[in-house]
Formats: C-alpha cells, sequence, structure tokens
C-alpha cells in the first residue's frame, strides 16, 4: 500500500513561485502532479518516470514547471515558476502502478489529499 503527503501549498502572487513535496510511504513506481481547479475535472499537470529519466508535462504548465524526484528519501517535488491565477487549484500527488504512466491517467492508483495553491493578480 502507497501513502502520498503533500505540502508546500499556499497563497502567492502571479510570477512568484512555489515548490511542492510529496513524500510517499511504500514501494512507487511512476509519480505524477494533478491539479483541481473550482468546478473543473481534475487534470494531469507533469509525470515523472521510476528513474526520472522520463518526464511529461502538459501545454499548460510547460515550460514554467519541473518535476522531480529523489527517491533515496521516496520523495517527488514540483517546482513552479512564474505562476499565474490560472494555476490556483488543488495540487495532488498520485503514484502510478507503472514505470511510468505518463499522460496514461488511468494508471494513477495511490493519491495524497491534495495542498492548496492560490494565485492572486
Amino acid at each position: 500500500q502507497v501513502q502520498l503527503v503533500e505540502s508546500g501549498g499556499g497563497l502567492v502572487q502571479a510570477g512568484g513561485s512555489v515548490r511542492l513535496s510529496c513524500a510517499a510511504s511504500g514501494r512507487t513506481f511512476g509519480m505524477g502532479w494533478f491539479r483541481q481547479a473550482p468546478g473543473k475535472e481534475r487534470e494531469l499537470s507533469a509525470a515523472i518516470s521510476l528513474s526520472g529519466r522520463s518526464t511529461y508535462y502538459a501545454d499548460s504548465v510547460k515550460g514554467r514547471f519541473t518535476i522531480s524526484r529523489d527517491n533515496p528519501k521516496n520523495t517527488m517535488y514540483l517546482q513552479m515558476n512564474n505562476l499565474k491565477p490560472e494555476d490556483t487549484a488543488v495540487y495532488y500527488c498520485a503514484a502510478s502502478n507503472q514505470h511510468y504512466g505518463g499522460s496514461n491517467t488511468g494508471s494513477y492508483y495511490y493519491w495524497g489529499q491534495g495542498t492548496q495553491v492560490t494565485v492572486s493578480s
């Protein structure tokens, strides 16, 4: 069983930066960050393979967000730069049952409780 705990959310001004962390317990493979804005469906923002060599970014965050992981610490990160008000959402950490879930959202079986990121204009 995998348990995921996110941290690092908060209130930030547009153009600012935030780093999210996801601490995992149990064995993890591919992982990803999803987000859900009010009134919208949950969407995948970024994904990373078990090795860290493969990554995926949604077009909306490409060039601004960076996903990474520290396997000895069993922790994943999302560095978010140049934040925009439309990035406001609850951000969820997720773990896949594959070495690289990528954009295959159906492969993500484990979820954290979410952390709120609010970007003010």
